[in-house]
């Protein structure tokens, strides 16, 4: 029997970075704090049974002797930081200044000083990830690095990346990866474990000893419920409509079936096969991704309508039919509300004055719950917030209950802000009210208080979510979980899915925890953390046609850091002689400092330890990997701005605008950008611009004619001074860009500038410039700024609320704009 409160024999961790009687003493806890201590490690325990415990006991020790040490703990959702932020400043014996929390709503420059004066940093990964690539912060000094939630591990998400950078920046690092589901299989959990360097796995099942003391059964319930023949209805006359849109795509070849419940991954194949016909040209491809993009609304209606409530199909189809009266509506939407079939669906659902029987049958279980059998709460989770909203009404005529959904604002469904979202937390894990009717928000890793019960409004054919849902109950006592499930739906194919995946899930652990002994020899196979043992990043790709393959020298470099040799008889960087390029007689480089008779010749070897070159990188180009590439260089920096012009600037005459050659192609064929528009915006700004070329086949990748293709290139290259130099991916563009700085900063010795070194700008220019040389202004609001308040004087001459009155002002940058304009000069 697990020991409570008021049990004489309670013993609580003691140390001296952790507040006195605060932390009950586990013993299960306890071993995984040492195996965590002792190597990088993945943490595997029941939800509600103390995972951050045990990170936070590990980061107590590694901090313990050095006050100059710092410990970064990510977590995936603003939530969930908030959530640790409380946890630890309660339980650490350390200032709460000095633990910190890391989301979008602080703004960089203080995220920078925060970061400097903090011990522990609790962050979202997106924010931790910027701050890294513009070089804002520097992971040296972190002893413990905690990766919450750490299943997300895998892709392009941003824990791989802060994963690599912490164990080739820090001194000394450690990392935990915290989940009480790690992966569907032993590849997914191994592939978890590389990209977060863990060569070490400790995992803790309910069926363990010292486990079993604090846990109680939960019993799953998985309860049919039977549709009204109003509710069949309206789904059978949506399901028509999609059967007959499905037999007009399989007239164009992109499919055979016709079944309307057809399975989502052969409408994903399908729409390949279309993309296929539009990347041939040929016009039954669009025809076919507008009756495809109406499938897709037709399905999620029918979704809707099956498994969650007629009121929440109702307000689906009013938001649809506002799309389709709006500007720019796509003939899909259009289409959709004008067919007679969905018309009379519409009809239908408006007119329904019934219950959708789920609502009686949660009503039900909360009755006997909370009436006959005395419990205090109960969670209800559904996947529509509309559905969440309905709940909440409903069941608010007979219960305390409140919602809780997701921040962000939804067209006729208002959602919670941070602070509401705490509060509404803070008064259910209180007793102010006794049920949470909640979307996913609440799945993942939230110390949501014990729960009596957990119904499940649909099933959740995720095992992951599953499994993070029914960690709410059983922890004090026996709970109990409720699946409701719509009758011939697909409540059922997902009943199906959810109970093979879980028993995936339940086989691997067990499989995981019998393996965990030799794991660590499996992880080191795959050669990660060998890649990072000595401090040193992994180097993608190699520049400058030096890979070593071909020659017999071994001088040749194959750094891949972007600077070449001209070893093994290959062309290097010296032979191309700058000062011999340049025309003496040409104003644009007269009296440029690399003009000469002799000329000077371009580095061959890579920065020293003391060298470094920087790029300048516009925010919107995160999305590419190029930014992460570079930033993982030891001789690169890297810092985030939002640019006026191009792409990434690697001196004050060169910045360079990064195409695709899907891209170039789109703006010959009328993109949103005019390409020439670009073009003088870059030669305007700076002497030598370039236009980088990625990618792709450039005279076979649209059916554009090679002419138009070459007028276009030769229109860049002749009437505007633009050089075009062509990659073949994101790795062979950030090679470019490190040779691009290494020529311009280390051997012609100029200096980085985002505003370029040409004058002569025209008094509009230089309006412009001014404004938006502003923190967080930019060019865009600069000339929404100006346009409203007609100069520079009355810009800054405007108050904070009046400032908000232009296009795009929030109430951050209006403070921002005051704080530069009205501080004080103190240099």
């Amino acid at each position: 029997m697990a020991a409570t409160d008021a049990d004489p024999e309670q013993s609580y961790i003691e140390h001296p970075l952790l507040a006195e009687g605060f932390l009950e003493d586990r013993r299960y806890q306890t071993e995984l704090v040492e195996t965590a201590l002792d190597d990088h490690t993945l943490v595997c325990l029941p939800t509600g049974l103390g995972k951050t415990t045990v990170s936070l006991r590990v980061t107590a020790e590694r901090l313990r002797d050095d006050v100059g040490a710092k410990s970064l703990l990510l977590a995936p959702t603003k939530p969930l930081v908030e959530q640790h932020a409380t946890f630890y400043r309660e339980a650490l014996q350390i200032p709460d200044d000095e633990i910190v929390v890391f989301t979008g709503d602080v703004r960089p420059d203080d995220r920078a000083e925060l970061w400097s004066s903090g011990r522990v940093v609790i962050a979202t990964p997106q924010v931790v990830e910027n701050d890294l690539v513009g070089g804002r912060i520097d992971l040296r000094d972190v002893v413990h690095a905690t990766f919450d939630e750490c299943h997300r591990a895998s892709g392009d998400y941003a824990y791989v990346y802060i994963a690599e950078r912490y164990h080739a920046d820090a001194a000394d690092p450690l990392v935990t990866g915290m989940s009480a589901s790690p992966g569907g299989d032993e590849e997914e959990i191994l592939t978890v474990c590389a990209n977060l360097g863990v060569r070490d796995v400790a995992v803790m099942t309910e069926d363990d000893a010292d486990v079993a003391d604090y846990t109680h059964d939960t019993e799953v319930e998985w309860e049919r419920i039977d549709l009204p023949e109003e509710v069949l209805e309206i789904r059978d006359s949506l399901n028509d409509v999609i059967t007959e849109r499905l037999e007009a795509l399989k007239e164009l070849g992109v499919t055979r079936s016709t079944q309307p419940d057809m399975s989502q991954k052969d409408l994903n194949r399908m729409r390949g096969k279309l993309r296929e016909l539009i990347d041939n040209d040929q016009s039954e491809g669009y025809e076919g991704m507008s009756l495809h993009a109406e499938v897709m609304k037709l399905r999620r209606a029918v979704e809707l309508v099956e498994t969650q409530s007629v009121e929440s199909v109702r307000r689906y189809f009013e938001r649809q039919q506002n799309a389709a009266r709006s500007s720019g509506a796509s003939k899909a939407s259009q289409r959709l509300v004008s067919e007679p079939r969905v018309k009379e669906a519409i009809r239908r659902a408006e007119s329904f004055d019934g219950l959708h029987p789920k609502f009686r049958r949660v009503r039900m279980l909360l009755a006997e719950t909370l009436g006959i059998e005395g419990g205090e709460r109960v969670i209800v989770f559904t996947e529509s917030r509309d559905t969440a909203e309905a709940l909440t009404e409903f069941l608010g005529n007979h219960f305390d209950a409140r919602r809780f959904v997701g921040q962000g604002d939804k067209e006729g469904s208002d959602g919670m802000t941070q602070t509401e979202q705490g509060e509404v937390l803070d008064a259910f894990k209180a007793g102010a009210f006794e049920v949470l009717v909640s979307t996913s928000v609440a799945e993942e890793g939230l110390d949501v208080p014990e729960v009596d019960l957990v119904c499940f409004f649909e099933p959740v054919p995720t095992a992951i979510r599953s499994v993070q849902r029914k960690g709410r109950t059983g922890r004090q006592a026996e709970g109990r979980v409720v699946v409701l499930m719509a009758e011939d739906t697909r409540d059922e194919a997902f009943f199906w899915i959810s109970r093979r995946r879980e028993q995936e899930m339940e086989e691997e652990l067990r499989s995981l925890q019998s393996l965990a002994d030799g794991f660590a020899d499996e992880l080191d196979g795959q050669g990660t953390l060998d890649e990072y043992a000595d401090g040193d990043a992994p180097v993608s790709g190699t520049a400058g046609g030096a890979s070593g393959e071909g020659t017999d020298s071994e001088e040749t470099d194959a750094s891949g850091d972007g600077y070449a040799g001209a070893a093994g008889g290959q062309v290097g960087l010296t032979d191309f002689d700058d000062g011999s390029a340049d025309d003496e007689s040409d104003d644009a480089t007269a009296g440029d400092e690399s003009a000469g008779s002799e000329g000077t010749v371009a580095r061959a070897d890579p920065p020293t330890e003391d060298e470094h070159v920087e790029v300048v990188v516009d925010q919107r180009e995160l999305e590419s990997t190029i930014a992460r590439d570079l930033s993982k260089r030891g001789h690169v920096e890297t810092r985030l701005e939002t640019l006026a012009v191009g792409d990434y600037v690697v001196s004050d005459r060169v910045a360079l605008e990064r195409k695709s050659v899907a891209d170039f192609l789109d703006t010959l064929l009328g993109g949103e950008r005019d390409l020439f528009e670009q073009a003088r915006d870059l030669v305007r700004h700076y002497d030598r611009p370039v236009l980088l070329l990625e990618g792709g086949d450039l005279y076979g990748e649209r059916n554009v004619h090679p002419n138009a293709i070459r007028g276009a290139l030769a229109s860049l290259a002749v009437d505007y001074g633009i050089s075009v130099l062509r990659t073949e991916d994101e790795d062979d563009t950030a090679d470019m860009l490190d040779v691009l700085a290494g020529r311009e900063q280390l051997t012609r010795d100029r200096e980085v500038s985002v505003h370029g070194e040409k004058g002569a700008k025209t008094l509009v220019e230089q309006q412009e410039y001014v404004v938006s040389s502003i923190a967080d202004v930019g060019p865009v609001t600069a000339r929404a700024l100006l346009a409203h308040f007609g100069s520079v004087e009355a810009v800054m001459t405007a108050g904070e609320e009046t400032l908000m009155e232009a296009d795009g002002v929030g109430e951050v940058t209006a403070e921002r704009v005051r704080e530069v304009v009205g501080s004080d000069y103190q240099p």
